[in-house]
């Protein structure tokens, strides 16, 4: 098992949680050379972040009555 030459903090994973995937991608080309590792989970949950707000915003987007076409415009 290879170890980091510079352990970086844990503090990284904010990144991904507060940016989603743009802070993910961007941990990850900050980290990829310093701790491999870290660079990939930070990588991963952003992706999960993601996929985890596209299905909370349908469920919402599901539940609001009179979401339908057209949203009663008249032009």
């Amino acid at each position: 098992m290879t170890y980091s030459e510079k352990p970086r903090s844990n503090a990284w994973f904010l990144l991904p949680v507060f940016l989603g995937i743009i802070g993910g991608i961007i941990a990850y080309f900050i980290l990829r050379n310093d701790d491999p590792h870290k660079a990939k989970n930070c990588l991963y949950l952003g992706l999960v972040l993601m996929g985890i707000g596209i299905i909370f915003n349908m469920l919402v987007a599901s539940s609001i009555p009179g979401m339908e076409s057209g949203f009663n415009v008249n032009v």
